[in-house]
């Protein structure tokens, strides 16, 4: 027998579960063996937190230390995998390691380090997770666990976060109210501000009653991987009747609309599965879970995300309610089926030649369709007032209207091209407009159907026209009374009938008596006739006579019905139509009767219609423009918004010119001719002043809805306003200034319309051209002085005064211009950035104490400005520097003087540059060369000139459309106010330039061959970029050491582990691998410390040049570049000779 097999050391199996490929099955089996074998098991289990300590010093997430941990959970929870035979006891002394493992823990989880910190939030997670689901733990460590892992998850690193949400994934109790677990998950997961922590908490969270409104709320996350896993969430764990149908549209709309493509994949790919797989995979039993009749938008978006799932063919044969006519029964039609049908019916049109052919198989003839529609609109109910009344009968009506809705949008799908099924189709959509009982919820449609099928507009025109007729004066039976006269003749004519009877009756009689039978015969068969004739005569006087005529009517239904047709036929039309005879006339007589009809509904189309009719004529708006303003002062507010919409498409349109002129312009014009020249002046004067007003009173009248305490008011004509200005039919810097104010208003705050068009409208405008950027620049100390000098009670008093500031510094930078507006002649030197410093230059001499001056000059910093506005700039700096008192605001002046002063001199130099090329040019010509020093200056004047703040600033596009949405949350006081980035990176880069002019040393005569000192500051900044890896590699170093080293309690670890943190580090490594690199490491350390006698003898000079400075100029030509250096490396950190090594090195000397 050969030697026995060695038990498997801790630090060997630690070695062994780092590589790649390594079944930890089997070294768990392995050591745990080898520790069934020990009697004393404490050596073991220090030896076990020994090792373990070295990987849970390493923060970086390595495949070596991730692979350690994995194994590390596996054999500490193996020993749960008991068998049923297994004692009590053997399980207490099998559960020390893990009570071991779990006491070292929880006695770290406070350390300061962050990596232990992270390690042991992951340990936890991970030993939780790997014991199985029967496992049991004493109720103490239960609760040091919950309580150590509640702390960690106010952690300010977010891994260490997300460990801990992890690991209390097991201890949270869904059905316990008062969870503490349930409690927090919810706080974090609507408050955390890490999208990684609130994706972990979405992962962990168990849905239930109280959580399932937290995790739907977190499809409305602003970041979309936390967006996305919502859904999944959602998909996987919530069964859909858990949602209520509010929830379940909401989620779908959301969804189906992301702006994320990625959030559109899980809901057609995960979500709709999931739903439809809990209806058995019927379409029409998850429509009927949604709301299709309140939103068929919605329903549409879900129809056409299962269409795209499955083939054409698939999709065609699921139609299955379509009888032999290819139309579903009347009795069958429900809201679901038909909306079914209409959308497969419209994605099957939008295949082409593929969808066509298979659209034939679900679609019937043109004329049998038409038949099949209008037996339909027939068979509607008209409900009587009584009926309106209940809720039943009209819930009925109303999915009635519905399906006739979606019946004719399945027209479009329809072919019309042949001729025979296109008139049948025409005839039947006037029958169906015609008749009493369509409802008119569908006469909007069907007038669209039947003018898209019409192209021409005359003939639109005179059909409508026809069918408003038709529906405004139909054919009637009425009762016509009968005259005096008539009734005089009748009553005659009876009493003759009467006489004639009696007359005859006698005559049988006497007849019968003497036996004249053939007589009696024929005076029988005569009194039979007149009996018929009398009977006759009064059902005649008892009947009255009907005669069919036409009857106007003026119930509101009526009129609504015949306005609705008028207002599709107006949007149809085009606008260079005109208004002719026929629109003109239902103008008159429908139109502005419908005006001052009492019925709000049939005010509100009558204002719509009159709204269109403006379009059509530049004469007939400015006619009936007091009009409309007169319906906006007094009507309710539907009607309102239909108006102010009317009147801002007509300036839209029209422009504001066409209504300054009065009608009665011609007639004072004739007058006026017979006056004096001076009269005339006069007169043309005095009629400007008036149009004037009139104008200001018109733009004050709809601005002063920005102000209206209905938001939809306020968000209609901020939108009107804002289209009329970026359209350039009005230029406000007022209006502007009102808009922002708007936009910045608490009040505001909900209407997410108003702000989201303001926060597109802003950028948009301001950098479309520079007359724009102006119109901001004369908005901004009005704005500002508002926001001042608001109220303590007024809600602009909240507003942060130093954002808006910012936004409206932002709006007018000239680099944010659209570039094609740079080249043109409207982007002058003279920027509006020049004009706005000059404006708040003043503005602070106005009051020099006032506290706004900081906000002032917080602006100035940021402006971006030109070398045109500099001297009046610095004078006015001059003068600010000795009136304002406040600390901060003289340092931030100071830096604005500093930075213009050397943009001056850039300008100078070059100037003085242009002027020397022109002199080389002139050399050139008369043969002359130009000496080596001028050359060389001229070179280090185009240096300066490319260094200086004010090019860096220009060449730069620091302004995008991003970054000023951004500014929407941040106009609360309540807020963070944080400067932008691209402006921090161009102060940044002032002060540095700024800086490092200030250390060149002044010039020296020397040669020619000398390279420009300019070229050396060059070479030294990227000496300093090239020297920052190696500062960075030794500060790691000693990072670590300081970050493990804990005080107090705090430290878990051993010295020894602290001793030894960078050597064993390579312990994770592979035994050649850690050889190697500490190699690397020794020889990277000892590297920097060798130099050659040359460099030695530099460095002994510079230290003497250090201390003293006129030895400076006394170095040699060789080693004077290494003295620039030396002297620009002050400060720096690292050893001075390490630095010279690096130049040397990078071969910069």
């Amino acid at each position: 027998m050969g030697a026995a097999k060695q038990p498997l050391e801790v630090k060997e199996a630690f070695r062994l579960a780092q590589k790649p490929h390594q079944n930890h099955a089997k070294l768990v089996v392995a050591l745990r063996s080898a520790y069934n074998q020990l009697e004393d098991k404490t050596d073991f289990h220090e030896k076990f937190i020994h090792f373990l300590k070295y990987a849970m010093i390493i923060y970086k997430r390595e495949p070596a230390v991730e692979k350690l941990i994995n194994f590390v959970a596996k054999f500490v929870t193996s020993f749960y995998q008991l068998e049923e035979g297994e004692s009590s006891e053997e399980r207490e002394d099998d559960n020390l390691l893990l009570n071991y493992v779990f006491n070292f823990l929880l006695e770290s989880h406070n350390a300061n380090s962050h990596a232990v910190r992270f390690r042991t939030c992951q340990l936890v997670n991970k030993l939780l997770g790997s014991m199985p689901e029967n496992a049991q733990i004493d109720d103490d460590l239960f609760d040091k666990i919950n309580e150590a892992m509640m702390i960690r998850l106010k952690d300010k690193f977010s891994n260490v976060r997300i460990q801990a949400v992890l690991a209390l994934s097991r201890l949270q109790d869904p059905k316990d109210e008062n969870c503490p677990v349930v409690n927090i998950y919810s706080t974090l997961l609507e408050n955390d501000s890490n999208s990684e922590v609130r994706r972990a908490v979405l992962s962990c969270i168990a849905p239930s009653a109280r959580t399932l409104p937290k995790i739907v709320g977190r499809t409305m996350d602003v970041k979309e991987a936390v967006r996305k896993l919502a859904y999944e969430v959602l998909a996987e764990k919530v069964h859909v009747r858990a949602l209520s149908i509010a929830q379940r549209v909401k989620l779908l709309q959301q969804g189906l609309n992301d702006r994320s493509d990625a959030v559109k994949e899980v809901m057609k790919k995960k979500l709709l599965p999931a739903w439809l797989q809990f209806t058995e995979g019927d379409v029409l039993e998850l429509l009927h879970r949604l709301d299709v009749e309140n939103c068929p938008e919605v329903a549409i978006l879900v129809l056409n995300a299962v269409f795209s799932l499955i083939p054409l063919n698939d999709n065609v044969q699921n139609c299955k309610n379509l009888n032999g006519r290819k139309v579903i029964p009347l009795e069958d039609l429900t809201a679901e089926n038909v909306l079914y049908w209409r959308c497969l019916c419209e994605h099957l049109k939008s295949k082409a030649e593929e969808g066509e052919d298979l659209l034939e198989q679900i679609l019937p003839e043109t004329a049998v369709y038409a038949d099949y529609l209008l037996s339909y609109i027939q068979s509607m109910p008209v409900l009587s007032e009584e009926q309106k009344e209940d809720f039943t009968c009209f819930e009925n009506l109303m999915t009635k209207e519905f399906i006739g809705q979606q019946l004719i949008h399945i027209i479009g799908c329809m072919d019309t091209t042949e001729e025979g099924g296109r008139k049948h189709l025409l005839l039947v959509l006037q029958k169906i407009l015609i008749l009493p009982a369509t409802s008119t919820a569908l006469v909007p449609l069907l007038v669209e159907r039947l003018l898209s099928i019409i192209k021409d507009d005359d003939r639109r025109i005179q059909i409508v026209a026809e069918i408003i007729s038709e529906v405004r004066e139909p054919i009637v039976s009425v009762e016509q009374p009968l005259e005096a006269s008539e009734i005089r003749k009748r009553q005659v004519k009876l009493a003759e009938i009467k006489v004639k009877l009696f007359e005859a009756k006698a005559a049988l009689e006497e007849c019968i008596s003497l036996q004249d039978f053939s007589t009696a015969s024929v005076l029988k068969e005569k009194i039979t006739e007149l009996e018929h004739t009398k009977a006759n005569l009064i059902q005649e006087a008892e009947e009255p006579e009907i005669k069919e005529m036409r009857v106007e009517k003026n119930d509101p239904e009526t009129l609504l019905k015949c306005l609705l047709m008028c207002c599709e036929l107006l949007k149809m039309i085009s606008l260079s139509k005109g208004i002719g005879p026929t629109i003109n006339e239902l103008i008159e007589s429908l139109i502005l009767p419908g005006i001052a009809d009492v019925h709000p509904a049939v005010r509100n189309m009558a204002v719509l219609c009159l709204g269109c009719c403006g379009l059509q004529s530049k004469e007939f708006a400015r006619k009936h423009l007091a009009l409309l303003l007169q319906v906006l002062q007094v009507d309710n507010i539907k009607i309102k918004l239909s108006a102010l919409k009317a009147v801002f498409d007509q300036l839209m349109l029209f422009g504001i010119e066409p209504f300054k002129a009065r009608p009665d312009d011609e007639s004072q014009s004739e007058d006026v001719q017979s006056g004096n020249e001076n009269r005339e002046e006069e007169s043309k004067t005095t009629e400007k002043e008036e149009e004037t007003a009139t104008i200001q009173s018109f733009l004050q009248l709809l601005s002063s809805f920005l102000d209206s305490e209905f938001s939809e008011l306020r968000t209609e004509a901020a939108e009107g306003i804002a289209k009329l200005m970026f359209s350039g039919r009005l230029n406000s810097a007022k209006l502007l200034s009102r808009l922002v104010l708007l936009w910045y208003n608490p009040v505001t705050e909900e209407d997410t319309q108003l702000r989201h068009c303001l926060g597109v409208f802003f950028p948009l405008f301001a950098y479309a051209n520079r007359s724009n950027q102006e119109c901001f620049e004369e908005a901004y100390l009005p704005t500002l002085r508002t926001l001042l000098n608001a109220p303590a009670a007024s809600p602009l008093a909240e507003v942060d005064t130093s954002n808006v500031s910012e936004l409206l510094v932002d709006l007018t930078r000239p680099s944010g211009l659209n570039p094609k507006v740079k080249k043109s002649l409207d982007y002058q030197d003279f920027t509006v950035h020049d004009s706005l410093a000059l404006k708040i230059c003043n503005e602070i001499l106005t009051d020099p104490t006032a506290p706004d001056v900081r906000i002032y000059a917080k602006a100035l910093s940021m402006l971006e400005l030109s070398s045109s506005s500099t001297e009046n700039l610095l004078i006015l700096l001059d003068e600010i520097l000795e009136e304002v008192k406040d600390k901060l605001c003289q340092r931030a002046i100071e830096k604005i003087k500093v930075n213009l002063t050397k943009g001056a001199n850039a300008s100078k130099s070059h100037s003085e540059q242009t002027k020397e090329t022109g002199l080389t040019e002139g050399t050139q010509e008369t043969g002359a060369p130009l000496p080596a020093d001028t050359l060389r200056n001229e070179e280090e004047n185009t240096k300066d000139a490319l260094h200086t703040p004010v090019n860096e600033a220009k060449s730069k596009s620091t302004t995008k459309l991003k970054s000023t949405r951004n500014k929407t949350g941040r106009g609360q006081r309540k807020a963070a106010v944080t400067r932008s980035v691209s402006r921090r990176k161009t102060s940044a880069s002032a002060k540095s330039g700024s800086e490092s002019d200030d250390e060149i040393p002044e010039s020296v005569p020397v040669p020619s061959s000398r390279p420009s000192r300019r070229a050396k500051t060059l070479a030294l900044e990227k000496t300093r970029m090239n020297l920052s890896s190696l500062l960075w590699q030794e500060g790691t170093t000693e990072a670590r050491q300081k970050e493990v080293r804990g005080k107090g309690r705090n430290n878990a670890f051993d010295a020894e582990v602290l001793s030894k943190t960078d050597t064993n580090f390579f312990f994770f490594l592979e035994d050649q691998e850690r050889e190697e690199n500490q190699k690397r490491l020794i020889h990277h350390q000892r590297s920097h410390l060798h130099l050659t006698e040359k460099e030695k003898t530099a460095a002994q000079s510079m230290t003497e040049a250090q201390e003293d400075p006129t030895l400076v100029l006394q170095l040699t030509p060789d080693n004077d570049f290494m003295a620039t250096k030396w002297q620009r490396s002050i400060g720096v950190r690292g050893n001075a000779f390490c630095f010279l090594k690096s130049v040397m090195l990078n071969g910069k000397g």
